[in-house]
């Protein structure tokens, strides 16, 4: 069915339980906890937010250098700086549920019994619209553990589910031999849905100082120098599942969110360009529907997964 002139295409779409009102998402770490960004952004339009990844107990996380500008994005090392699940819950909960947007609850544990005792309290209250799991953190010990062992993650993700009934995200890191392995993991956890991709590990150093220059060594790269890596860690685990993915990964504008969607995203999150044009959300928002248009699609869900490649490779 072709949208016609008269017809608006609808911008509606799910992530298996989760019914969300258009693709266009904030992602976890670029957002703060929406108060940030309340004069940039009409909170109610987004798709869904993503707040920071929260963690059972109050981390400061890494020493300072934390983050720095490279070619074409940034390197963080923050190291989930939060303070904790109950916090959380009393302090920035009731806020984010006021924005009228579907909150999508990033957790991170430093244990599978952790992870499943996170998503268990936050099944008990009021405001969740799911949960996505951060399994691919470069920048803290253990961080992508379960992000990169398939068994880990697969009973992982099984676990979290069974706790609560939320819908269940699974954020994967780009940072291993086979996305399509692991995103099948999850999918075999039950995963609601897949969320790609993580920061790609990266290095910055002073060579006159002979030193890092984050505190923590390494840290995570985000932005547009990694656009191509999500796209194809999207496209292979849209091949390889039938889960629905949410593509992240230096989507700036309308085009980036086309591309993901073509090559098999049902959302996208946007994140590092909320640090430098705070508005890419609405401006990517108002843009959708005449990209639609232009492919002569009714819905977002007709464009999905509808990338040409020649043998299939």
């Amino acid at each position: 069915m072709l949208a016609d002139s008269a017809t608006a295409a609808s911008l509606e779409v799910s992530l298996g339980r989760l019914r969300l009102p258009n693709p266009v998402l904030v992602a976890s770490g670029t957002f703060g906890y929406a108060r940030e960004m309340e004069a940039f952004v009409d909170l109610a339009r987004l798709g869904g937010i993503v707040p920071k990844t929260i963690t059972h107990e109050p981390r400061q996380g890494n020493a300072p250098w934390r983050t720095v500008e490279t070619s074409g994005g940034m390197l963080n090392a923050i190291g989930l700086d939060n303070d904790g699940l109950e916090a959380f819950i009393g302090g920035h909960l009731p806020y984010l549920r006021s924005t009228g947007a579907p909150i999508i609850v990033s957790v991170a544990g430093r244990t599978h019994d952790e992870f499943v005792a996170m998503c268990s309290r936050l099944g008990e209250v009021e405001g969740p619209a799911a949960i996505e799991l951060n399994i691919s953190c470069p920048n803290v010990s253990h961080g992508v553990d379960f992000g990169v062992d398939p068994q880990m993650c697969e009973r992982l993700v099984a676990a979290c589910r069974a706790a609560c009934d939320l819908p269940i995200l699974a954020k994967l890191t780009p940072n291993v031999t086979s996305i399509a392995v692991m995103a099948k993991a999850a999918e075999a956890g039950g995963a609601d849905a897949l969320s790609l991709i993580n920061t790609v590990l990266g290095m910055v150093v002073d060579w006159r100082k002979q030193k890092p220059i984050l505190g923590n060594g390494v840290g995570g790269l985000s932005g547009p120098a990694i656009k191509p890596i999500a796209l194809r860690c999207v496209y292979q685990a849209a091949q390889a599942t039938q889960t629905p993915i949410v593509g992240i990964g230096g989507i700036q504008n309308i085009d980036d969110v086309m591309e993901f969607l073509v090559a098999g995203a049902s959302a996208v999150q946007l994140g590092t360009v909320n640090f430098y044009r705070p508005t890419a959300s609405m401006e990517a928002l108002d843009a959708l529907p005449g990209a639609l248009e232009e492919l002569g699609a009714a819905s977002v869900t007709q464009v999905v997964g509808t990338l040409k490649v020649a043998n299939g490779n």
